[in-house]
């Protein structure tokens, strides 16, 4: 129990994301070591102008990825609790896609493999990115999230709805 207590994750506050995409940059940079967007760990997604919605893993506790993948390339790091993937054992069969909630994992055309955020060892680059950016829309946190992890696990484009009604009212996407 008391280990679970420090699992490390990532709060997302799109109301403070200015869509200025660093975190992909630094995430691509960390991982890939070319700036390539398309195999960012995290993704802001732009339903429309002004309303950018960073999208990541949010490491949910009972891993419906992790426990789909039919060759076991994804595992979960026992310290931040985040999924590791194995290249060599990724088919690109997207069931890790299928299985989760909020669709984060994503086959980059060209990688050979699925990408989910690792948290990069507990010190996520775009967390430290956007932060010195003077954004602070990803915060590292820890502690225990079980009850309140599928409110972030979700599709971004309804996160996105859900903030476009809040900027600009609930009659703007007619509803």
């Amino acid at each position: 129990m008391g280990e679970e207590n420090e699992r490390v994750w990532i709060l997302i506050t799109p109301d403070k994301c200015s869509g200025c995409r660093l975190c992909e940059v630094a995430c691509s940079l960390e991982h890939e070591g070319i700036i390539w967007p398309e195999a960012s760990r995290i993704r802001v997604f732009e339903l429309l102008p002004g309303i950018n919605v960073p999208h990541t893993c949010v490491q949910c506790p009972d891993y419906p990825c992790v426990n789909s993948c039919p060759t076991n390339a994804l595992s979960v790091d026992e310290k931040t609790g985040a999924v590791l993937v194995d290249e060599e054992k990724c088919i690109e069969c997207g069931a890790c896609i299928t299985a989760c909630p909020g669709k984060v994992p994503r086959i980059p055309i060209g990688k050979g493999s699925v990408v989910i955020c690792d948290l990069c060892e507990g010190s996520p680059k775009c967390v430290e990115i956007c932060h010195e950016a003077g954004h602070d829309a990803l915060i590292l946190v820890k502690g225990n999230y079980r009850s309140i992890y599928r409110t972030f696990a979700i599709d971004p484009i309804e996160k996105a709805q859900d903030l476009t009604k809040k900027v600009f009212g609930e009659e703007f996407l007619g509803g």
